[in-house]
C-alpha cells in the first residue's frame, strides 16, 4: 500500500489528474514492457507524459497506439529515447484527441514526427515546398502550368485529405514543442496557410483530371482572401477564396466562364464533400462580388467593373488580404494590382472611417450575450479588436504610404511603427497579446480539430490550454484565465485609444496630396479640447450655424461656448450631435433659442447633460419642452404621489377611450423619470432622491392603469358595475420605494367580489384585469413600457395570476415558505382600494413580523436559497466581485441580510416594519442589531451600488441587458459612469477601487450576520 500510495503520489505531482488510473494504464501488458525499459535506459516515461498537456490524455491515446501499432517494435524504440520524436509524439498525444485518433487509425504516421537530419524544418518550408508536395501526391507534375493529376477521383480526394491532414499532424508536433510558442505562431498560421494553398492546387489538378483535356483552355485563379490571404490561418477555419478566370487562347469566354464554374463547384467538394476521408473545410465564396447572389466566378474586367461601380467600403477593406493561393497565379497576380488603386483610394469615400468603426461595432453586437465573455475572435478585447485597427490604420495612410500594406496582420503592425503611425510601444504590446490569442485559439481548437472561438468554462479543458501554452506565465487553469482576462482588458484599451483617434476620420477626409498638411485650426481646436471626431463636429456645426436665418445667428453666438462645455463631458461627441438633433427639433420654437442664450444657467445645463448621458439626451429628444426647467430649479425638485394623482385624473378624464386613458399615465411616467434623470446627472446621483422618484411615477402608471383596466374588463364582460374590488400590491424594489430606472414592477393582484357577484365572473374579470394592468403598461404606444411581474406570487407562474383576500390566507397559512415570508416585508399596496389594502397588510403582517422570528430550520433554509442564488443565478463569465447586484457585498448580499435581520427580530421590534432598505438598517442599528461600522458598511455598499446602477443607465441609454448590472469593465464606459457619479476626468479606476472596496467590506459583514 505505500508503493502504491508513491507511485499515485509522483504521478500527481507529474501532473495526471487521475493517478491512480495512470497506474494502471501503465502496468497494462501492451504498455508495461515499454515504460520498463525506458526507465532502464534513463528516459522515464511517466516524466514524459508529464510534460505533454494532458498526461492522462496522453497516456491514454498511447497505450491505444500500441496496442493498434502492426510492429510496435519501432514505436518501442521511440517511446523509451528521450529525444525529440518522443517529445513531439507525447506532446501531440496530449493536446489534441483528433490527431490522436488519426495517429491510432494509422500508426504508422508516427514516423512524420521523427528527426529529419539535413531537412528543412517544418516551419521553414516554402510555400513552394508545400505546392509541389501536395502536387506530387496527386500525381501532378508541379512543373507544369495547368498540372493534372494521375491520381484521380475519390482515390485522388482521399489522397490529398490524408497529404493534408499528415502535414497539419507534422506542423501540430512542431508547434507544440516551440520552446517559444509565441514567437513561433506566425510561422505556424503561415505553414498552415501554405499547406491549404498547396490542397487546393493539388485538388484543382484532381478535378481537372474529370474535364476534357484538363481544362486547358480556361485560366482560372483562386484568390485567398481573408487569414488564406494573410498568411494567418488557424488549423481549423473556413478558407475564404474568390475565383478569377480568363479564357485561354482560341476559347469562348462563355465556355471558359462555364468550365471555370464546374472546376470551382468540383473544387468545393473535393475540399469538403463527402469521400472516405473527412472534409478538409469549407470553401467558402460569398465574399465574391455580389456575395451569394453573385455568380461564383467571373473574369478580371467583371470584376473590375463592379468594384468600380457598385461595391461598399468594407468590400475593399476585405481586398486588403486578397492574395493568389493555387491556380493560375499570374492571373491571380494581375487581378491584385489592378484592384489595388481602387482599395487604396477607399478611404476616401465619404464617412469610411466612421463606418468602419461602425462595423466594428456591429460585429461585436452580433456576439450571443451568453458568449460575449468567452468570446476570443469577435468579442471585445478579442482578435478582431486588433484585426480592425491594423486594417483601418492601412487604409487611411496606406493610400500614401506603399511601405505599411502588409497583408499579415503582425507584419502590418510593425510596419505601421516603423513608419511612426502606431507608438512602439503599444504595438509591441498589441502584437504580443495578439500572438497570444491567436496560440489560444490555435491550442483551442487542436484539441478536436473543430473551429471553434470559445474559451471553455470548464476546469480540465484550461487547464489542458493552459499547459500546453506554457508562456506568459501560464501552467494552468487559474492561470491563464486570469493572463487571458487581463489581455482582453489591454488589447480593447489599445483598440480604443487607436481605432477611434480623433484625427483619423479627418485625415481620411485628406485629399491624398494634403494628407501631410496640418488640420485646420477649427478641428486642430476640436481635437485638442476633446472631441473624438473633430470631422463629424465641423459637420454638426455647420448645420447649426450656416444661413443668415435668426436661429442661425444666435446659434453662432452659443456654440463656441457651448462646445467647451461639451468637451468637458466624457461624450463631448454624442453631446454635439444630441444638441444638434435637439436644435433641428425646437430651432423654431421662439422660447428655446432665446432661453439658451438669456439664462443664466439652461445652456451649460443642457451641454453637460447631453454630453453625460445618452438615457437624458434621448429622452429629451421625445419631451424637448423640458429644456424649460434647466432655468428653474422649482421644475427640477421631485413631484410627490400627492400632486402627480390628482393630475392624472384630471388628464384621464377627458379621455374616454382606454388606450389614450393608459397612455397620460405612461407619459406622466416618461416625465418624472426624465426630470430624475436630469436631477442625478445634474447633482451626481445623490442617495436615495430619483429612487423615491422613479418609484412614485411606478406608482401612479399602476393606479391609472388599474382604473382603465377595471373600466375596460367590467365593459367586456357586458356589467354596468366592477363584480370585485381591486389592489395592487408592490413587491421586490417597488415595494421597497428602492426602484432604479431599469427595474421591473414586481406586484401581486388582489381581488375580493362584492357581495352577490356571481363567483366565476368576478374571477375571470379579476383576471382579466391584472392582465390587462400588465398589457397596457407593457410595450407599444410609443411610451416607454413597465414590465409588470406577478413572479412572486403564490405558487408563482403556475399560480392564478389574481386571488382572493381569503385565497390568499388560506394558502399562506398552509403552505407559506421562509422566501416568501421573505418577499412578503417588501409588500406595499399601491393602488386599488384602501379597506382590500388594509386588510391585506392586516393578513401578511404576522407571516413577515413573525413574533418568534424565525425556527432554526427556517434560517437554514434562506441561507441555502441565497447561496443557490449566489451560485446559479451569477452571469457566466462576470466575475463576482464586479457584479452589482448578485455579486459579493452588492445589492442583494445587503437586501437579504437586512431582511432575515427584520424577519428575525421585527415582531418585538416594531421599527423594523418597513418595507425600505436603507430604513430598516438604521433601525437596526437603532436597535442595536447591529454596530455603527456595520451598518455603515452594509449601507455605503448598496447606495454605491444602487447609484453605479444608475449612472450605467444614464450614461449608457441602455435600460436591458447584463451590462446594467455589472461594473464596467470598458474603459470608456467605465469613465461614463465615474464622470455622472461626479469622479473628475480620468479617474475612474478610482470608482473601481472604491466599489471593491465597500462591496468586500460589506461582504465580511454579511459573512457575519447572514450566514453567521
Amino acid at each position: 500500500m505505500p508503493r502504491e500510495v508513491s507511485a499515485a503520489s509522483r504521478l500527481r505531482r507529474l501532473g495526471f489528474a487521475a493517478p491512480a488510473r495512470a497506474e494502471s494504464l501503465l502496468a497494462e501488458a501492451a504498455l508495461a514492457p515499454v515504460v520498463a525499459a525506458a526507465g532502464a535506459a534513463g528516459a522515464p516515461l511517466p516524466e514524459a507524459l508529464g510534460r505533454a498537456a494532458d498526461p492522462d490524455l496522453a497516456l491514454l491515446t498511447l497505450l491505444r497506439l500500441v496496442e493498434a501499432a502492426d510492429d510496435g517494435g519501432d514505436l518501442a524504440a521511440v517511446l523509451t529515447t528521450d529525444g525529440p520524436h518522443r517529445d513531439r509524439l507525447l506532446a501531440v498525444l496530449g493536446a489534441s484527441s483528433a490527431l490522436g485518433d488519426m495517429l491510432v487509425a494509422r500508426p504508422g504516421d508516427v514516423t512524420l514526427l521523427a528527426d529529419r537530419d539535413g531537412e528543412v524544418p517544418v516551419l521553414d518550408l516554402t510555400a513552394e515546398d508545400e505546392r509541389e508536395r501536395a502536387l506530387r501526391a496527386v500525381g501532378a507534375d508541379h512543373r507544369d502550368t495547368v498540372p493534372v493529376a494521375t491520381v484521380t477521383g475519390a482515390e485522388g480526394v482521399d489522397t490529398l485529405r490524408r497529404t493534408y491532414r499528415r502535414r497539419i499532424l507534422e506542423i501540430a508536433a512542431a508547434d507544440l514543442t516551440s520552446p517559444d510558442p509565441l514567437a513561433d505562431l506566425p510561422k505556424v498560421a503561415a505553414a498552415v496557410a501554405d499547406v491549404v494553398a498547396g490542397a487546393l492546387d493539388a485538388a484543382l489538378a484532381v478535378v481537372r483530371a474529370d474535364q476534357p483535356d484538363g481544362a486547358r483552355g480556361v485560366r482560372l485563379a483562386v484568390l485567398g482572401m481573408g487569414k488564406t490571404g494573410g498568411r494567418e490561418l488557424n488549423y481549423i477555419s473556413d478558407v475564404d477564396v474568390v475565383y478569377v478566370v480568363e479564357p485561354a487562347e482560341g476559347t469562348d469566354e462563355g465556355e471558359a466562364l462555364a468550365v471555370g464554374t464546374r472546376l470551382a463547384a468540383a473544387l468545393a467538394r473535393a475540399c469538403a464533400g463527402p469521400s472516405g476521408e473527412p472534409a478538409l473545410w469549407p470553401l467558402d465564396a460569398n465574399l465574391r462580388p455580389e456575395g451569394k447572389d453573385g455568380p461564383l466566378v467571373r473574369t478580371l474586367a467583371s470584376h473590375l467593373a463592379y468594384y468600380e461601380r457598385w461595391a461598399k467600403a468594407w468590400e475593399f477593406q476585405a481586398l486588403l488580404k486578397a492574395r493568389p493561393v493555387a491556380g493560375d497565379l499570374a492571373l491571380g497576380q494581375a487581378y491584385v494590382e489592378a484592384l489595388a488603386p481602387m482599395v487604396w483610394s477607399a478611404v476616401e469615400r465619404e464617412h469610411f472611417v466612421e463606418d468602419a468603426q461602425a462595423m466594428r461595432r456591429r460585429v461585436e453586437d452580433t456576439v450571443p450575450a451568453q458568449h460575449a465573455e468567452r468570446q476570443l475572435k469577435l468579442g471585445k478585447g478579442g482578435l478582431r479588436d486588433v484585426e480592425f485597427t491594423v486594417q483601418l490604420l492601412q487604409m487611411v495612410h496606406g493610400r500614401t504610404d506603399e511601405t505599411i500594406r502588409s497583408r499579415t496582420t503582425l507584419q502590418g503592425l510593425a510596419q505601421l511603427a516603423r513608419a511612426g503611425y502606431v507608438g512602439r510601444d503599444h504595438a509591441e504590446e498589441l502584437g504580443h497579446h495578439y500572438r497570444f490569442l491567436r496560440a489560444l485559439e490555435h491550442r483551442i481548437q487542436l484539441y478536436r480539430l473543430r473551429r471553434s472561438h470559445l474559451v471553455p468554462t470548464d476546469e480540465a479543458d484550461l487547464r489542458r490550454l493552459g499547459r500546453s501554452l506554457r508562456t506568459d506565465g501560464v501552467d494552468g487553469a487559474e492561470s491563464l484565465e486570469e493572463r487571458w482576462r487581463q489581455v482582453r482588458r489591454e488589447v480593447r484599451h489599445l483598440h480604443e485609444e487607436i481605432f477611434y483617434r480623433p484625427l483619423l476620420p479627418l485625415t481620411a477626409q485628406l485629399s491624398a496630396q494634403d494628407v501631410v498638411l496640418a488640420p485646420e485650426a477649427a478641428r486642430a481646436r476640436l481635437a485638442a479640447i476633446g472631441f473624438h471626431d473633430p470631422a463629424g463636429a465641423i459637420r454638426h456645426i455647420a448645420a447649426l450655424t450656416e444661413g443668415i436665418t435668426r436661429r442661425a445667428a444666435i446659434q453662432r453666438q452659443l456654440l463656441p461656448v457651448m462646445l467647451g462645455w461639451f468637451a468637458q463631458g466624457p461624450e463631448p461627441d454624442s453631446g454635439l450631435l444630441s444638441f444638434r438633433k435637439l436644435s433641428e427639433t425646437m430651432g423654431t420654437t421662439h422660447w428655446y433659442l432665446k432661453l439658451l442664450r438669456d439664462s443664466g444657467a439652461a445652456a451649460e445645463r443642457l451641454a453637460h447633460l447631453l454630453s453625460h448621458s445618452r438615457y437624458v439626451a434621448a429622452s429629451l429628444a421625445t419631451l424637448p419642452e423640458a429644456v424649460r426647467w434647466l432655468d428653474d430649479d422649482d421644475e427640477l425638485t421631485p413631484r410627490t404621489r400627492e400632486v402627480l394623482e390628482p393630475e392624472l385624473l384630471a388628464l384621464q378624464s377627458r379621455r374616454a377611450e382606454p388606450v389614450p386613458g393608459v397612455m397620460v399615465a405612461r407619459y406622466l411616467r416618461r416625465r418624472e423619470l426624465l426630470r430624475a434623470g436630469i436631477g442625478d446627472v445634474l447633482d451626481a446621483v445623490p442617495d436615495g432622491r430619483s429612487r423615491a422618484m422613479i418609484t412614485t411615477a411606478a406608482d401612479v402608471a399602476l393606479a391609472g392603469a388599474l382604473r382603465v383596466a377595471v373600466a375596460e374588463a367590467t365593459a367586456e364582460a357586458g356589467l354596468a358595475e366592477p363584480p370585485s374590488r381591486y389592489l395592487v400590491v408592490a413587491m421586490g424594489r417597488l415595494g421597497g420605494e428602492e426602484m432604479s430606472y431599469a427595474s421591473d414592477a414586481d406586484v401581486l393582484f388582489v381581488h375580493e367580489p362584492e357581495p352577490g357577484a356571481d363567483p366565476e365572473t368576478a374571477t375571470r374579470t379579476a383576471v382579466a384585469v391584472a392582465s390587462k394592468v400588465r398589457g397596457l403598461l407593457g410595450e407599444g404606444g410609443g411610451e416607454p413600457p413597465l414590465a409588470v411581474d406577478a413572479d412572486l406570487r403564490p405558487e408563482g407562474r403556475n399560480g392564478p395570476m389574481t386571488r382572493t383576500l381569503s385565497a390568499y390566507a388560506e394558502y399562506y397559512e398552509r403552505w407559506v415558505e421562509p422566501w416568501e415570508r421573505q418577499a412578503l416585508l417588501r409588500a406595499r399596496p399601491v393602488a386599488g382600494d384602501d379597506d382590500l389594502a388594509r386588510r391585506f397588510v392586516a393578513l401578511v403582517d404576522p407571516l413577515r413580523y413573525p413574533a418568534e422570528g424565525l425556527t432554526e430550520a427556517e434560517l437554514r433554509e434562506l441561507r441555502r436559497i441565497k447561496a443557490r442564488v449566489e451560485s446559479e443565478r451569477m452571469p457566466r463569465g462576470v466575475p463576482p466581485t464586479r457584479h452589482l447586484k448578485l455579486g459579493r457585498g452588492g445589492l442583494s448580499d445587503v437586501e437579504w441580510t437586512v431582511q432575515l435581520l427584520q424577519l428575525r427580530h421585527a415582531g418585538r421590534v416594531p421599527e423594523l416594519r418597513t418595507t425600505s432598505t436603507t430604513r430598516a438598517l438604521h433601525a437596526l442599528h437603532e436597535a442595536g442589531l447591529v454596530s455603527a461600522e456595520e451598518a455603515a458598511r452594509l449601507d455605503g455598499a448598496w447606495q454605491l451600488a444602487s447609484r453605479i446602477r444608475d449612472a450605467i443607465v444614464l450614461g449608457t441609454g441602455r435600460t436591458t441587458g447584463a451590462k446594467i448590472d455589472t461594473l464596467p469593465h470598458e474603459a470608456v464606459e467605465l469613465e461614463v459612469v465615474a464622470r455622472i457619479l461626479g469622479y473628475p476626468p480620468g479617474r475612474r479606476l478610482d470608482l473601481e477601487e472604491e466599489y471593491l472596496r465597500r462591496a468586500r467590506r460589506a461582504r465580511t459583514v454579511v459573512d457575519e450576520l447572514f450566514y453567521q
